[in-house]
């Protein structure tokens, strides 16, 4: 009998939380800003709990920043009080900048731009999709929540840490450490000579699609550390040892001269390694 009440109440509860935002307002607002940076220097960018973020590289010795913001709230006063505390504050210093989102989601931050801000509204749903150009030569630091990541054009240091995400990147050189706790990361190294100095990639639970350019110099070495498989495509890899054998739950291997290291690791799921094909 006690179960049967508690689903129930579950059901119902279920229902009125399903309701309640149905009931909800949306808006959405757009929020834009520029500014010199110049090469070399380090940008780092903290999503909201929700939100996609798209980073590319290009030759201004600027930044151009995007944001599109989703707000919802029960009333057209409430959107007009978060609208006014919700978006992206910059930290600005010689050779780095810091991109933070901010919202109901934050309650230090709400305080100093509204300190009068209702409890009620404190988080409320709140959606925050990034496009931000930088300049070709940057170092990018990503903290985000989750949403989709893409990442392209960039040649210098990645720091990737990311909840849930639908995540694209395209390497071009320096070095990338990225973590994700669940989803997919599709990454790719376009051309054997890539001016790279290592890659540390893991994924907790979901799939890494990795593809890999002929001629490749790399010292690799891929793993499942619980459930799942790996799926080796890549003609490249020769086994490091010379009894070692690949399996489909670790590869460690010497594709040409061997000489960047390479890291890849999922908990739960799939290391998909296929080789590069430029023409699709």
């Amino acid at each position: 009998m006690k179960t049967k009440h508690l689903a129930i109440a579950a059901l119902l509860l279920a229902l009125f939380t399903t309701a309640a935002e149905a009931q909800l307002l949306k808006r959405t607002i757009y929020k834009t800003d520029r500014f010199d940076f110049g090469v070399g220097g380090t940008i780092e960018i903290t999503g909201a709990p929700m939100g996609s973020i798209r980073v590319e590289g290009w030759a201004n010795r600027e930044v151009q920043l995007e944001a599109e913001i989703e707000i919802q709230a029960p009333t057209e006063a409430d959107l007009d009080r978060l609208e006014k505390v919700t978006g992206f504050v910059l930290q600005e210093s010689l050779g780095r900048t810091g991109i933070t989102s901010v919202g109901p989601h934050d309650k230090k931050s709400v305080r100093k731009l509204d300190k009068k801000f209702p409890k009620a509204l404190y988080g409320m749903p709140v959606r925050i999709n990034y496009v931000v150009r930088v300049p070709k030569f940057s170092d990018i630091l990503i903290n985000g929540g989750k949403g989709a990541l893409h990442i392209s054009g960039i040649d210098g240091m990645l720091r990737v840490n990311y909840i849930e995400s639908d995540a694209k990147i395209d390497l071009v050189g320096g070095g990338i450490q990225a973590t994700l706790g669940a989803g997919t990361l599709d990454i790719t190294i376009p051309s054997r000579s890539w001016r790279g100095r290592f890659a540390d990639v893991s994924v907790a639970s979901g799939t890494i699609d990795l593809k890999l350019p002929a001629g490749l110099n790399a010292q690799f070495d891929g793993s499942i550390l619980r459930t799942g498989k790996i799926e080796n495509g890549y003609e490249g890899f020769k086994p490091r040892n010379r009894n070692g054998q690949f399996t489909e739950r670790s590869i460690a291997a010497t594709a040409g001269s061997g000489t960047i290291p390479l890291k890849f690791t999922v908990g739960d799921g799939t290391l998909m390694i296929k080789q590069f094909d430029p023409s699709r």
